[in-house]
C-alpha cells in the first residue's frame, strides 16, 4: 500500500492531509455529538421540576449551562425566568443559535474536503499525463514502461481522492443530518420550560363578582 501511495508521486501529499484532517475530525465529532453528551436523558424533566419548586440559584444555573447543549439552552431560559414570555424566547433563540454554531463546528471543513478531494485526484491526475507526455517527447515511444509510469500515478492519484472525499461527503451529511435532529429535540425541551415558566408567572385569574339586577322585585346575585 505504501508503494501505491509513493507511486502517485507528489500530488498525492496534499490528499494525505485531507484525509488525515478529515478522519481527525470525524473522530471528534462522533465523540462530540454523542446523544447523551448533547441531550443528557431525564435533564429536562428535572430542570423542569426544580423551575416548578424554585429551587434555583446562580451558581446552579451556572454549572447547568457548562453541562450540556441542553443545560446551557434551559440554563439561558432560568437566567430570565421572571422576565416577559417574549424576551425569555427571544434569549433562548439567540443561546441556541450559538448552541447550534458549536455543534456544527469543523463540519465545513469536512465539507470542504469532501469537495475539493476530486480536485487534487483531478490535478494528480493531469500532472501524471504531462509527465508521461514529456517522457514521450524526450524518449519517443521506444520505452512503454515510462508511459506506464504517467499512467499508474494518475489513475492512482484519481483512486486516492475519490476514496478520501466521498467518505468525507457521506458523513459531512451524516452529522449535518444528526445536529438538526438535535436542535427539534433542544427546541422541544426548550419550549417545555418556557410554557411552565410562564404559566407559574402568571397570576392566577380572580372570579369576578356578578353585578346584583334586580327583575320582577327580586335580587339575583
Amino acid at each position: 500500500m505504501f508503494q501505491i501511495l509513493m507511486a502517485g508521486g507528489w500530488a498525492m501529499a496534499p490528499i494525505l492531509i485531507c484525509s488525515a484532517v478529515a478522519l481527525a475530525i470525524v473522530l471528534e465529532r462522533c465523540w462530540t455529538l454523542r446523544r447523551a453528551s448533547v441531550l443528557p436523558p431525564g435533564l429536562s424533566q428535572e430542570v423542569r421540576e426544580w423551575a416548578q419548586s424554585d429551587q434555583l440559584d446562580p451558581e446552579h444555573i451556572e454549572k447547568l449551562s457548562s453541562g450540556s447543549p441542553l443545560g446551557e439552552l434551559l440554563a439561558a431560559a432560568l437566567a430570565v425566568r421572571n422576565r416577559p414570555r417574549e424576551l425569555i424566547k427571544e434569549r433562548i433563540e439567540d443561546t441556541g443559535r450559538h448552541v447550534v454554531h458549536r455543534m456544527e463546528r469543523y463540519l465545513n471543513t469536512l465539507g470542504t474536503i469532501a469537495l475539493i478531494g476530486p480536485l487534487l485526484g483531478l490535478f494528480g491526475t493531469v500532472i501524471g499525463l504531462i509527465r508521461m507526455f514529456m517522457e514521450v517527447m524526450v524518449g519517443g515511444m521506444a520505452d512503454p514502461t515510462k508511459m506506464a509510469g504517467g499512467i499508474g500515478e494518475a489513475l492512482i492519484c484519481t483512486a486516492a481522492g475519490l476514496t478520501v472525499a466521498i467518505p468525507a461527503y457521506v458523513l459531512h451529511r451524516y452529522f449535518r443530518s444528526k445536529v438538526a435532529g438535535y436542535c427539534v429535540d433542544m427546541e422541544k425541551q426548550a419550549t417545555l420550560l418556557l410554557d411552565d415558566l410562564t404559566i407559574s408567572a402568571t397570576p392566577a385569574a380572580t372570579p369576578r363578582p356578578r353585578r346584583a339586577s334586580v327583575a320582577g322585585g327580586k335580587a339575583s346575585v
